[in-house]
């Protein structure tokens, strides 16, 4: 006896996403709701009782009514507007808390020193750490990012990036923990990471003009010309003068260019100049 084919529904039969469901998954939301988790982003900020905090993204305002009762002021950037109603009625016991239906990365950034929290939407990871650094008055930013992201800036592969070497001058990048997966809903395929930037008080180096030499440096070096650094940086420095400095660094001549830690280059720059 001839089988009946199972029926399976074409696309134009499929289920339809609720607008809430689409607007999940455009703007990359998965909600921190782990009460652990939410203690060690609290820990790894370590809010000025007196300071004002910038939180990215608060989604349904789990990791706000965390970070409200320790800070003077905070202002909540949520671009999504299903979650404006309900994040405002649950933050209601907080006056000193604003919320503003707006996205963070077109607001400008406060004029005095604020610091910056954030369970960052990890299609916009890169975007948000930017808009960070450019920030002139921003003391710190606690983000909690894909692991593989918080990782990868903070040498937690035996790597560093261009970025972090680039920005090491003014701003620590710090790893501060592991999320798990299981802590966030929905659940997302990977963990996070804590990742922590602060601008240091005063720049390691003081100079503009030294920075952008040292900047000019490092663009140098991660060109990938030659193979090594110091084939890289030998294109502008004498073989001798490298040799002293990468030694002064502890830094063989074939070292990768992304295995010389931040303070290696610091080194290299110091001797150079």
């Amino acid at each position: 006896m001839a089988r009946t084919p199972k029926h399976h529904p074409s696309p134009a039969h499929a289920p339809r996403r609720s607008e809430r469901d689409q607007a999940r998954r455009t703007l990359s939301q998965n909600f921190l709701t782990d009460r652990a988790a939410l203690r060690g982003v609290l820990r790894a900020a370590d809010p000025d009782p007196a300071g004002l905090l910038v939180e990215v993204g608060p989604g349904k305002g789990a990791l706000t009514e965390v970070l409200a009762p320790r800070c003077r002021a905070l202002i909540a950037y949520e671009i999504d507007r299903h979650l404006i109603g309900g994040l405002r009625d649950r933050l209601g016991a907080y006056p000193h808390v604003r919320v503003v239906h707006q996205d963070f990365l077109t607001a400008r950034p406060p004029h005095g020193p604020f610091a910056v929290v954030a369970n960052v939407p990890y299609a916009r990871t890169a975007e948000i750490v930017r808009w960070c650094l450019r920030a002139p008055r921003l003391t710190s930013a606690t983000l909690l990012t894909q692991w593989e992201y918080a990782a990868k800036r903070t040498g937690g592969f035996g790597r560093w990036s261009l970025l972090t070497v680039l920005t090491w001058p003014e701003v620590e990048w710090r790893l501060c923990g592991r999320v798990p997966r299981t802590a966030f809903r929905p659940v997302p395929r990977v963990d996070g990471g804590v990742l922590r930037l602060d601008r240091r008080p005063a720049p390691l180096l003081a100079d503009a003009a030294e920075r952008a030499a040292y900047g000019r440096m490092v663009e140098l070096g991660f060109s990938g010309v030659g193979g090594s650094l110091f084939a890289s940086l030998r294109r502008d420095w004498p073989q001798r003068r490298l040799a002293a400095a990468f030694g002064r660094a502890g830094l063989r001549r074939d070292t990768v260019v992304a295995h010389a830690t931040p303070d290696q280059w610091l080194t290299v720059f110091r001797t150079l100049a």
